[in-house]
């Protein structure tokens, strides 16, 4: 069974396993900020939510899917059910994102992505974070926490339906994080949410 608890095989966020748990929880957490707040506090707490989804897969993608793949017997077919499931994820959130929070479809959409992106991260944590823990020694899973700490650091800030695989993530992935965050920067600068 997966360690919930936060401490990984050497301890903490050292452990990747740990580090993408705690941040299931974090989304699970930004999600519920969403729903119970409204006005700019609502859309402030929706970028922070689009801009961790973004990253946190984007680093999945990079470093925790192609490990998965050839780490345990299944594991192609547990990665590509994965990345279906984050390439509709991606997809119902860039829907999102051109919404204004305040509009009426934007928290039933909302929901159903909490439904899907929570399945999700279920998904992982049984199917691939397991298999990971068990068949991945504590100085690879600390790597590992490494690799998805550098690839969040360049990662795009807002989510690219069809960027699932560590090909096109790199062939889009400097530009898209570039360009995202300029974007942030001058929605910042206007005086927007970001």
């Amino acid at each position: 069974m997966a360690d919930r608890s936060g401490s990984g095989a050497i301890g903490g966020e050292d452990d990747v396993v740990a580090l993408l748990m705690r941040q299931h929880g974090d989304i699970r957490n930004l999600f519920d900020e969403v729903e119970r707040t409204t006005g700019d506090e609502r859309r402030d707490a929706f970028r922070r939510l689009v801009r961790l989804l973004a990253v946190h897969e984007t680093a999945e993608e990079e470093v925790v899917h192609p490990v998965a793949r050839r780490s345990f017997d299944g594991g192609e077919g547990v990665v590509e059910d994965r990345l279906r499931e984050e390439r509709q994820a991606k997809e119902k959130l860039s829907r999102l994102d051109g919404m204004d929070p305040a509009d009426a479809g934007f928290l039933p959409l909302l929901m159903e992505l909490r439904t899907e992106v929570m399945a999700h991260a279920r998904a992982e944590e049984r199917y691939e974070f397991i298999q990971l823990r068990r068949r991945t020694d504590p100085g690879q899973l600390a790597a590992m926490a490494k690799a998805v700490r550098a690839a969040e650091a360049v990662a795009p800030t807002r989510p690219h339906p069809g960027v699932e695989t560590a090909a096109k993530n790199i062939a889009l992935g400097p530009m898209a994080a570039t360009v995202d965050r300029t974007r942030d920067t001058v929605r910042k600068a206007m005086g927007k949410d970001g």
